[in-house]
């Protein structure tokens, strides 16, 4: 069966800015949002009011990587059956494909329906417990599409 290099360029495009998207919106984006008073001279937002922007922004981005998480099982299944088998690649797609679907399936969802119940509500330990998870997926997340993108990028240079 003859290959088309467009599916797999568009594959890697789509994993090369879901990756640079994971990496702007942590390294970017969020320490912007959350140091809103370094750049608004006279208007302070409270922690609260940043965080309900950053979830809002988290819960646009969840659209994109739950169509990441689609694309990926599809593509890395047809791979796979056209015998393209690889430990790496099955580890990386797995780890990734699982990550996004926390991420927008049970964080972002999670974060902000507690955000809704008020700002007494994301003082509490189960708020920032889940906070701190959702960040080490959101690190898993950019961590197993990087593999997954490289070693795509690996097996097509040698075929």
């Amino acid at each position: 069966m003859k290959r088309n290099i467009y599916i797999d360029f568009g594959y890697l495009l789509l994993l090369a800015a879901t990756f640079g998207a994971v990496v702007v919106l942590g390294a970017f984006v969020a320490p912007v949002v959350f140091n809103t008073q370094n750049l608004l001279y006279g208007v302070e937002l409270s922690n609260y009011n940043e965080g309900v922007i950053m979830a809002e922004i988290f819960r646009r981005f969840s659209y994109w990587v739950s169509l990441g998480a689609f694309v990926i099982t599809v593509y890395e299944i047809v791979m796979y059956k056209n015998g393209q088998r690889d430990a790496v690649l099955f580890g990386a797609s797995v780890t990734a494909i699982f990550s996004a679907l926390m991420f927008s399936g049970v964080y972002a969802p999670k974060i902000i329906s507690m955000q809704r119940l008020g700002e007494e509500a994301t003082l509490s330990d189960t708020f920032q417990s889940l906070h701190q998870a959702s960040e080490l997926d959101f690190k898993i997340l950019a961590i197993a599409i990087l593999i997954l993108f490289i070693r795509r990028l690996m097996l097509l240079r040698i075929k």
